[in-house]
C-alpha cells in the first residue's frame, strides 16, 4: 500500500533519538528548550510553547485568551474535529464559518457577512480559529483585520503548515494572530512521533500556556503566592493545568527534523508540481495555490466525481488515498448539538468529491506514476 502520509526518518534522528535515551532526562531537559528554540527562530515568533499534540497546543492556547463559559468559538467545517473541540474543553459555544470554494480554506467574505449578522444580534466570537488547510495559509491579512475590527482574538491552526509563508513572513510569526499552533504527527512535515506547539509574541500569553500546559504548577518565585521563605524543593499550582509536556525524546527528534524542514518542503513541491502535469488531462480538480504565500503542502487534495467509487477503486489497488475532512458539523456529536448537513454548503460540496492523493517526502517518481496510472484507469471505470 502506497500511504497518503509517513514520516521521514534519518539515521540522524534515529542518533538524537538514542543520545536522549542514554542522557539523564526523558522528560523535561535540555532537549524541549532546544527545540522550542530552533520553532521559535524559524517562525520569527517571540515565544515557543512545546506540548504534547497539537490539540493540546489548541487548548491552553484558547485557556491562555481566557476562553470560557458564555464565550464563543467560530473555526471551520474543512478540519480534524480537535479546532472544534477545543472551545468545548473551555465550555464555550462553538460556530463554524464556511470555506471559500477554491482554496478550501476560511472564506473572508463569509467571515465577514457572519460577523455584520453575530454584531447585530451581540454574540460576537471570542475566539477565531482560521484553519490553514493541505500546508496553505489562509487569508490572514483579511481575517486579522476584521477581527481586530471586532476586539476578536485569533488562533491560527497551522498544523499542516510548519515552514510555509504568507505574504514573505513565515507561517508562526504571528503578525495578524495572538497565537499559531503546529502539529508534529507522523504525517505532517516534520514529526515528533506525537506533539505539537504554539508560537506567540506576547510574554504574557507565553506565560500562561507554560503553566497550563503543566499542571498549573510553578517553581518561579515570581509567579508564587505563598513562596517567600520556603526551601528549593517548594512548587506551587497557582491554576488549573493540565500534563500537555513533550517529552525530550520528541523534542530530540523533531530538534534533528528541523534541520531538514527546506529539504522536506522542496521536495513536496517537486511532487505536487509534477501530479500537476501528469493530472492535467484528467477529469478532475485539482488544488489551487494562492500567489500570497508558499504552502507547506502537506495535502493534495482533488475533487471528482464518483468519489467513493473511485475511492474503493484505488484502495483496491494499492493506493493509500484518504479524505479530509468530513466536515465537522455533519459528525454526529455535533448534529446533536444543534447542527446539520447543508449549513455550511461549500464545505459539503468539497467533502462530497474530495479525495488526498498520497504526497510525502518518500514517495518515488515511480510510485507516483502508479498513484496517476490507478487514478486514470479508476476515473475510466
Amino acid at each position: 500500500m502506497i500511504p497518503y502520509g509517513r514520516q521521514d526518518i534519518s539515521l540522524d534522528d534515529i542518533r538524537a533519538v538514542e543520545a536522549v535515551l542514554r542522557s539523564d532526562f526523558l522528560t523535561q531537559g535540555p532537549a524541549v528548550p532546544a527545540f522550542e528554540a530552533a520553532i521559535a527562530k524559524r517562525t520569527g515568533a517571540a515565544h515557543a510553547v512545546a506540548v504534547n499534540s497539537a490539540t493540546s497546543a489548541l487548548h491552553i492556547a484558547c485557556m491562555a485568551l481566557d476562553l470560557g463559559p458564555g464565550d464563543l468559538l467560530w473555526t471551520v467545517p474543512n478540519t480534524f474535529v480537535a479546532s472544534a473541540n477545543v472551545g468545548l474543553y473551555c465550555d464555550a459555544d462553538v460556530d463554524f464559518v464556511d470555506i471559500d470554494p477554491d482554496t478550501y480554506l476560511m472564506c473572508p467574505d463569509a467571515l465577514e457577512m457572519k460577523l455584520r449578522h453575530a454584531g447585530r444580534a451581540g454574540r460576537l466570537p471570542k475566539v477565531i480559529i482560521p484553519v490553514h488547510f493541505a500546508g496553505q495559509t489562509a487569508d490572514m491579512t483579511r481575517i486579522g483585520a476584521l477581527a481586530r475590527t471586532h476586539g476578536i482574538r485569533v488562533i491560527e491552526d497551522a498544523s499542516h503548515s510548519i515552514g510555509a509563508s504568507y505574504k514573505g513572513a513565515p507561517v508562526g510569526a504571528c503578525s495578524a494572530s495572538d497565537i499559531t499552533v503546529f502539529s508534529f504527527h507522523p504525517v505532517k512535515i516534520i514529526t515528533t512521533a506525537e506533539g505539537g506547539c504554539a508560537t506567540t509574541n506576547n510574554a504574557e500569553l507565553a506565560r500562561r500556556m507554560v503553566l497550563a500546559r503543566s499542571h498549573g504548577v510553578t517553581r518561579d518565585g515570581d509567579q508564587m503566592v505563598d513562596g517567600a521563605g520556603q526551601g528549593g524543593w517548594y512548587y506551587e499550582q497557582i491554576a488549573l493545568g493540565y500534563n500537555y509536556r513533550m517529552t525530550d525524546i520528541q523534542a530530540a527528534l523533531g530538534l534533528s527534523q528541523m534541520a531538514r524542514l527546506d529539504d522536506f518542503i522542496a521536495r513536496r513541491h517537486v511532487l505536487a508540481r509534477r501530479y500537476d502535469a501528469l493530472l492535467a488531462q484528467l477529469d478532475l480538480v485539482r488544488p489551487v495555490q494562492s500567489p500570497d504565500g508558499h504552502s507547506a503542502l502537506h495535502l493534495y487534495p482533488v475533487q471528482l466525481a464518483a468519489r467513493a467509487r473511485v475511492f474503493a477503486a484505488l484502495r483496491k489497488a494499492g493506493i493509500g488515498v484518504n479524505v479530509h475532512y468530513i466536515p465537522v458539523h455533519t459528525h454526529p456529536f455535533w448534529r446533536a448539538r444543534g447542527f446539520d448537513w447543508g449549513d455550511f454548503p461549500v464545505a459539503e460540496a468539497f467533502y462530497h468529491r474530495a479525495i488526498s492523493l498520497p504526497l510525502h517526502t518518500r514517495l518515488t517518481e515511480a510510485e507516483q506514476d502508479q498513484v496517476v496510472a490507478a487514478l486514470r484507469q479508476a476515473l475510466a471505470g
